[in-house]
């Protein structure tokens, strides 16, 4: 009953979301025919592109095909790339997840360490620099941390690619500039977390029996703060599949994020509807497993009972 609870809200926050953006691009300034036709179209001409792709309908009939179409995985024709929009985004979808995942693997194996070491040292000289240095990363703008990056590994000291995914080194800078600030929000976490769990009573009682600090700190406090540090993980990394859309332009990366940013220039249609349909339900489902996986982490969460 719970899963299916869940993903009910899901399936409905997905026709939500896509409903929203249906309407608010419609909405916004600007005309698709003209960006496909371009600066030499006739009237004439812009009235045939609109009758081709519909627009030239009412938004509600236009809406009405767009659900009628859905149903069979129809998200229509891309103005630009002249190809189903889906399959335009589901090719750029791999550049996306990779970056994605090398992020998040990257956040977790140096943040939570990190938080781990801040917990330990509280209020001591070391931890403040530290926090220091993590408010830092924290307040970096991904387009600011990724130009300077680029603009030393790239241009000063030329050893890694400025742009593109021609090997996998091109992969280090939008990925060290995405995992910066994350990794800045979940070792502050974990921090804070950890600091109350070792001050908590039941530590005092498990170091008085002669639990060793080593098991005290990554069994029994870290343990303990799973399901927020699971719940941030999965909310980042929900947030980074609908959120890199800056690196990915810095970085001139191939993913569906520069996608997007060419979709709102030309105001394609289908193919921002697209983007929308696999990268809200990607994020959805990744909260979703979230959500299942936190009665493993503590068993005072039970299904249909979240605590």
């Amino acid at each position: 009953m719970y899963l299916a609870r869940r993903v009910g809200q899901s399936l409905l926050t997905v026709f939500l979301t896509l409903s929203a953006v249906f309407v608010l691009v419609r909405l916004a300034p600007g005309d698709p025919a003209a960006a496909y036709a371009g600066p030499s179209a006739t009237t004439a001409d812009l009235a045939h592109i609109r009758a081709q792709f519909g627009l030239d309908k009412p938004m509600i009939t236009q809406y009405g095909i767009f659900l009628r179409d859905l149903v069979t995985g129809d998200l229509g024709t891309s103005y630009s790339f002249h190809s189903p929009a889906l399959q335009v985004v589901l090719d750029r979808m791999p550049y996306t997840l990779t970056l994605s995942v090398a992020a998040i693997i990257v956040t977790v194996v140096v943040g939570v360490p990190l938080g781990v070491w801040m917990a330990r040292r509280a209020d001591t000289s070391r931890e403040v620099g530290a926090n220091v240095l993590t408010i830092a990363g924290q307040s970096m703008p991904d387009f600011w941390t990724g130009v300077m990056l680029l603009t030393v590994f790239a241009v000063l000291i030329p050893v890694l690619p400025a742009s593109g995914f021609t090997s996998w080194s091109g992969l280090i800078l939008p990925t060290v500039t995405v995992a910066i600030l994350q990794l800045a929000l979940v070792s502050r976490l974990v921090r804070r977390e950890m600091t109350t769990a070792l001050a908590s009573p039941y530590i005092t009682v498990a170091r008085s029996r002669g639990v060793g600090e080593s098991a005290l700190t990554w069994r029994y406090a870290l343990g303990n703060s799973g399901v927020p540090l699971l719940t941030a993980i999965g909310t980042r990394f929900a947030a980074m599949l609908n959120g890199v859309v800056v690196v990915e332009v810095v970085f001139g990366w191939p993913g569906v994020g520069s996608l997007v940013v060419r979709a709102l220039e030309t105001r394609d249609y289908p193919l921002i509807q697209a983007t929308v349909l696999v990268t809200a339900t990607l994020a959805i489902l990744v909260q979703l497993l979230v959500d299942l996986a936190y009665p493993l982490l503590d068993p005072r969460v039970r299904l249909g009972k979240a605590a």
